[in-house]
């Protein structure tokens, strides 16, 4: 066959691909759409897992990619089974090709770092460009780190358990249902409380996890191979990578398996060496973070400039976030509401459409998930606002980029501190925090920060077992609140509306600072509430947070547990008496061995967290060491750390180095007493300080002397963007950026030289998205409408715009045109039914 002949035939296969990709994705949006008032489970789970729109976007161009490919795989094997003379098949340049074609070319390439002025005063929203020489590490919506190589079934992209029949040093793997039944689930009165550490401490990781973790699902919720929907198949049909229940699973009698939708992979990765014949030079598959891996408050802000655009405050001139504009919380904000389209959130009982309280908008998606985790966001919101004001106060000739940059590097430096001084050295205990993290010696350019796959899938996951199984609500005076009694853990999922309107933060965060978290022990991993009730709103359906992520690390590949241990350093363990060293409870060995036959087969999250606490740690020694190894690459790895010496002058760092997250809750909370450390659980009033006594910064550190002459004025303000003022070699520089949806025209940094400013300011021109034919906008059911600033995808009656907010679906109901012609037509005919009757009478 020709070059061209191949290339044409490449490109039909990569159009059907596509379409199958997309018509996969229509079937779920559409079934979604009727369903959109349930809220199973499922879908809350999927809303909470749904990417932004740039995330959406790379993972559809790789889900593309990799069904073309496949597709070629199917018809190659097809057509060497004819021939004498099997040969590889896909050149380098038709790999490229697929890749370009299916959108993913883009997302491969290195990112273009800026040259200016504020190269290295600001992080970028992407995360990219923080290592000039590997502008990708750690960047938003690139793969992440695997420290060992994937174990996938076929060497290529197939999870462990996949195929039923194949074993593992003899034996099948276990049913993860089982598992959960067997080793980890317990009651909800079986729980241990932590007479160290407050709830806080639980929240705090998942919140942190959350700023430098997110790997998105499948765009699509049915199979591309035939469009099965997943939630009604128990067969491995990619992207549906179905939970199998155990035949005995009493509580879910008339299910044979729980629906799981396989993480999307990156772009480029999973199959393509298999053309070659050579595994072992196989691009095995990779899962993508949607999130920066940085420590740098993207829960605030967002990873991508789109979402960054949609939080600010662009009216304000100190540089604001947006707040809720609806409801208050006695005088204090709320985080704005997300769109209506994308609110899945349970609503109080007898709510009326107008009076809905839909779920919160932050950096990340899951900022309603539970109410815990809903107060951070809220504190941290208020805490930029607090803080730019503030700055516009010392400062008021900064323009509004400038104060929201430098809040925005201020929030970020806090996230770092806290995570790092208050809450690492607990979780790991003082000893291995010393062995695998140590001291602050610098950014080191050698040191990859990108979040490793393990531990976002399995170690940091650890956080799971120490969530208590009830939501604490406390009055003034830290008691049980006559008013607001505790609540299941799974009557606060996507529940902001009890936010709202029963008591609004401050009994909350008093029952995260006075009661305490729940304590990871071997023989109660997990209550009920999590595997039995999650994202429960109704009485439709389940999950278990344990299956997922047992399923979820299969799904992607990781080594077991044994592999993890040598990779530390640590003994293999070959027995059960070996076991025996690490896992104190007897009982919970005799389980696991029972389970998985061979340690060598054990789930590294199973096994990571049923072993020992080190000395004063909450882990056992795999999970510190993968954690520790993680926490030390996100420091040492940041050049925008906040110790590094050009991020803050040592007066800021000073300041920096007062504050806590018990000064957070003293400056954006109506409690005036806190622990002094808010982790430390403590009795009231005794163990509480007043705020009075609580250090925090003295902002008087970022005080900035400016003298402006006559020579360089200010510019008045951009349209449509703004500037940030920097020095360069000594010489004053404006560095000019414009909103998400317009484009610089004209010089991006200008200078002040003698003669006054070097060159004239730019401008900001609208982007018209809708021109944009190599990565269009909206899907092609859609018209694209070009807006100031950004796009307008529009359907045709009956149809209505999808969860993507790009496709046209089919509503399923009747044009409003038919149905105007068939309310007239009725009116027409019950007229001349009328005339005819009384002309008859009278005749």
């Amino acid at each position: 066959m020709s070059r061209k002949a191949e290339k044409s035939q490449v490109l039909s296969i990569l159009e059907e691909s596509k379409q199958m990709v997309d018509n996969a994705i229509y079937n779920t949006m559409r079934r979604n759409l009727k369903k959109r008032e349930a809220n199973t489970p499922a879908q809350l789970l999927s809303f909470s897992k749904l990417p932004e729109p740039t995330s959406r976007a790379i993972s559809h161009a790789a889900e593309v990619m990799e069904t073309s490919i496949q597709a070629l795989k199917r018809k190659v094997v097809l057509e060497q089974k004819q021939s004498q003379h099997p040969t590889d098949i896909l050149s380098e340049d038709l790999l490229n090709t697929i890749a370009n074609m299916s959108g993913c070319l883009p997302y491969m390439l290195p990112p273009k770092c800026p040259n200016t002025c504020l190269a290295n005063k600001y992080r970028l929203i992407t995360g990219a460009c923080n290592n000039r020489d590997h502008p990708r590490w750690g960047a938003a919506n690139t793969a992440l780190a695997r420290w060992l190589p994937p174990v996938y079934e076929d060497g290529i992209s197939q999870p462990k358990g996949w195929n039923h029949n194949f074993l593992y040093n003899g034996f099948p793997l276990p049913l993860v249902r089982e598992v959960t039944r067997q080793v980890i689930q317990v009651s909800n009165e079986a729980v241990t409380e932590d007479d160290q550490y407050s709830d806080l401490l639980m929240v705090w990781g998942q919140y942190i996890d959350h700023d430098i973790a997110f790997t998105p699902q499948s765009t699509s919720k049915a199979g591309f191979w035939g469009g099965i929907d997943c939630q009604m198949t128990c067969e491995n049909q990619n992207p549906c990578f179905p939970i199998q229940l155990p035949f005995n699973d009493s509580q879910k009698a008339s299910l044979q398996c729980l629906p799981f939708y396989r993480s999307a992979a990156a772009c480029g990765t999973g199959s393509q060496g298999a053309f070659f014949g050579n595994l072992s030079e196989s691009n095995p598959r990779q899962q993508m973070n949607g999130l920066t891996s940085f420590l740098d408050a993207s829960t605030v802000y967002g990873s991508t400039p789109a979402l960054e655009k949609k939080l600010r405050n662009l009216t304000s001139q100190e540089g604001l976030l947006l707040v809720n504009r609806r409801y208050w919380d006695e005088g204090r904000a709320y985080l704005p509401s997300a769109p209506l389209r994308a609110s899945p959130c349970a609503q109080e009982p007898g709510t009326h459409d107008n009076d809905r309280v839909e779920c919160f908008l932050a950096g990340d998606n899951r900022a309603s998930e539970v109410l815990s985790l809903t107060v951070l966001h809220t504190l941290w919101l208020r805490e930029h606002n607090r803080l730019a004001i503030s700055l516009k106060g010392l400062n008021p000739h900064w323009s509004p980029d400038t104060i929201y940059q430098e809040a925005r590097k201020i929030v970020g430096a806090l996230h770092q501190i806290i995570t790092m001084r208050d809450y690492i050295p607990k979780i790991l205990g003082p000893e291995a925090f010393q062995q695998y993290v140590g001291l602050y010696e610098g950014y080191d350019s050698t040191v990859n920060p990108t979040v490793s796959n393990v531990f976002a899938t399995a170690a940091f996951r650890f956080g799971h077992a120490t969530i208590h199984p009830f939501v604490r609500r406390l009055d003034d005076h830290f008691q049980e609140h006559p008013d607001l009694p505790r609540l299941h853990l799974h009557d606060a999922f996507f529940s902001p509306w009890r936010l709202v309107r029963e008591g609004g933060l401050d009994p909350l965060v008093r029952g995260l600072l006075a009661r305490s978290a729940k304590l990871q022990v071997q023989d109660q991993l997990m209550n009920e509430e999590l595997t039995e009730k999650l994202f429960v709103l109704s009485n439709s359906g389940t999950l278990d947070l344990a299956s997922l992520n047992l399923q979820r690390g299969r799904d992607h590949g990781l080594p077991g547990y044994n592999e993890w241990r040598e990779f530390c350093g640590l003994p293999r363990l070959k027995t059960q008496t070996d076991l025996n060293t690490v896992i104190t409870s007897k009982i919970v060995i005799e389980k696991v061995m029972k389970l998985y036959k061979h340690p060598d087969n054990i789930d590294v999250w199973l096994g990571g967290l049923a072993e020992n606490f080190l000395p004063r740690a909450r882990t056992g020694p795999l999970f510190a060491c993968l954690i520790g190894k993680q926490m030390k690459a996100l420091r040492d790895g940041d050049r925008f750390w906040w110790e590094n010496r050009h991020v803050f002058t040592e007066a800021q760092r000073h300041e920096l180095e007062k504050h806590s997250l018990s000064r957070i809750i003293c400056d954006n909370a109506g409690l005036t007493r806190v622990p002094v450390d808010a982790f430390q659980v403590g009795k009231f009033p005794q163990d509480f300080e007043s705020c009075e006594n609580i250090p925090h910064m003295n902002l008087e550190a970022w005080r900035e002397t400016f003298h402006q002459d006559d020579k360089c004025a200010f510019p008045d303000k951009v349209d449509n963007g703004d500037f940030v003022y920097c020095d360069e070699s000594g010489k004053r520089a404006l560095v000019y950026s414009c909103h998400h949806g317009y484009e610089l025209q004209g010089q991006e940094q200008i200078t002040c030289t003698d003669k006054g400013w070097d060159f004239q300011p730019p401008i900001c021109k609208d982007i018209n998205e809708c021109k944009n034919l190599m990565d269009p906008p909206c899907h092609p059911s859609a018209q694209c409408k070009n807006t100031k600033g950004s796009f307008q995808c529009l359907c045709t009656d009956p149809y209505v715009l999808g969860e993507d907010e790009r496709t046209c679906i089919d509503s399923g109901r009747l044009p409003k045109a038919s149905l105007v012609s068939i309310t007239l037509g009725g009116v027409l005919i019950g007229i001349l039914a009328a005339l005819t009757w009384t002309v008859i009478c009278r005749w």
